[in-house]
């Protein structure tokens, strides 16, 4: 666990990179980011933002995928991330211990989705804040089981087989392209 907070630590400075240039771009009106909601209405916020979620899980799915897939990205950036591939070994704070451009890929699509649909500013920043919880939660191994969300028991799996469960904050990208392993399946098959 030391080496987890370490990398983390380590790695941490880096990841503030991706948000300041995303703040920069928005600041400089290169996006489709709006300050007010009364900008656009409620109906068009809910629906942007549903739009946004999707392009972001999308993106990260097919991130992550890649960088399991392309051997040079997983060697010299990802596997820093998957020596914690047991059980036991994984906790919240294996959740930020990447390599730091691993960390920033895999934000990527949250800063690409900002070119796409209109975005309230605020509410890319308390997402890229959330994520943050989010992976430290998918890391602590405490599967609290509430579908669709992709929750630790999912992740566990992904760390022991290499070859499932790559989606964010929901499962439906991995059934789609067909790499969702489910943890209760798992457990069926111990007993």
């Amino acid at each position: 666990m030391l080496l987890q907070i370490y990398v983390s630590m380590k790695a941490m400075p880096w990841y503030t990179a991706l948000p300041t240039i995303s703040e920069y771009m928005v600041e400089n009106g290169w996006t489709k980011c709006f300050p007010r909601i009364s900008d656009v209405g409620w109906l068009a916020y809910i629906l942007y933002l549903v739009i946004y979620l999707i392009i972001v899980e999308f993106g990260i799915y097919w991130m992550h995928r890649e960088l399991h897939d392309i051997k040079p990205l997983y060697k010299h950036l990802h596997a820093t991330h998957h020596i914690y591939n047991k059980q036991n070994r994984l906790s919240p704070f294996a959740g930020l211990a990447f390599h730091p451009l691993d960390g920033i890929l895999q934000a990527v699509p949250h800063v690409t989705a900002l070119f796409l649909v209109p975005t309230h500013f605020m509410t890319h920043v308390l997402l890229l804040f959330i994520e943050g919880i989010w992976t430290a939660n998918i890391h602590d191994c405490i599967h609290g089981n509430l579908w669709p969300a992709m929750g630790a028991g999912y992740h566990t799996i992904h760390h022991t087989t290499y070859r499932h469960n790559y989606g964010h904050y929901i499962i439906w990208m991995d059934w789609i392209f067909g790499t969702l392993r489910d943890p209760l399946d798992d457990e069926s098959k111990d007993i």
